[in-house]
């Protein structure tokens, strides 16, 4: 088990409310590329890793995922904080809010449910990992796109942060594609 210490992995602040920002924000919650997606893809992934380094990895960024889905919540419900009644039309997060207020929700910026279409798992950890390491540079570049879409410095000092952990990841996974397919091809001797 982990042992959870109850703070962020980042510090989030915001400068004011901005629900148009928060409505594309939240595709990293419960999008496609999101974080949601990630942790879930692979947490499930580790079952069929072949060596412990792989289940590693795979255990290791998973959860990682889950602490980075409590970041962006809380950017989310930050951007929200003091927002008129017109700012959240105006941004269409009305229905949002109607059904979970200031809280953040398992969808895309569209506000489409989240969908286990958005994650893959063959049971080949070759074909994960390079699965792993395209939803990596994904994310990354969707961290990209919120970080060029925001005006505020303090949002993107974290979303900042966010897709530097993306590049990490995807650099991780790359080390466990080498040394898993060093494992494959080393002569098994019983």
């Amino acid at each position: 088990m982990w042992v959870y210490e109850k703070k962020l992995e980042y510090p989030v602040r915001v400068t004011g409310p901005d629900p148009k920002l928060a409505k594309t924000i939240i595709t990293q919650y419960g999008g496609p590329d999101g974080e949601l997606a990630a942790s879930l893809r692979y947490l499930t992934q580790r079952y069929a890793a072949p060596i412990n380094e792989a289940k590693a990895t795979l255990t290791d960024i998973g959860t990682e995922e889950l602490a980075h889905m409590e970041i962006v919540g809380a950017i989310f419900w930050k951007l929200l904080q003091g927002a008129t009644k017109e700012q959240i039309m105006e941004a269409g997060l009305d229905p949002h809010y109607v059904d979970h207020g200031c809280n953040p929700f398992y969808v895309n910026g569209f506000g489409d449910s989240w969908d286990a279409k958005y994650i893959q798992t063959k049971g080949d950890i070759l074909v994960d990992l390079y699965e792993d390491m395209a939803a990596e540079q994904k994310a990354r570049i969707t961290y990209e796109h919120l970080i060029q879409l925001s005006d505020d410095p303090l949002v993107n000092d974290t979303l900042k942060f966010l897709r530097e952990r993306e590049v990490v990841h995807f650099q991780r996974f790359g080390e466990t594609l080498r040394i898993t397919q060093e494992w494959k091809e080393r002569k098994k001797f019983y």
